[in-house]
């Protein structure tokens, strides 16, 4: 299992968070997050939203870090993009 985590960047309800993929499944994601104890809320459309907080924690748990640039390379790379408002790959 192999998922994949960017530095924590992005601002957002007075804290900064980094994003969590997966380059497998949705399937693959879901288990890594709740291994870590990440509520499902936290999925948002094809990733999961951790706080800078759990940055260190999602990467003792087997998490790899990457820049933002390459989620994004990979979630394509994947198949498994999903982007607001437009057509959503299948769920696996």
């Amino acid at each position: 299992m192999t998922v994949y985590i960017d530095p924590p960047a992005w601002p957002g309800h007075g804290r900064m968070w980094s994003h969590l993929v997966s380059d497998v499944s949705y399937a693959e994601l879901h288990a890594f997050a709740e291994a870590l104890g990440v509520p499902r809320r936290a999925f948002e459309r094809d990733h999961y939203d951790i706080p800078a907080q759990r940055y260190a924690d999602a990467v003792s748990a087997g998490a790899r870090e990457v820049s933002s640039r390459e989620v994004v390379r990979l979630l394509h790379g994947a198949g498994l993009r999903r982007r607001k408002g437009g057509a959503q790959p299948r769920s696996s």
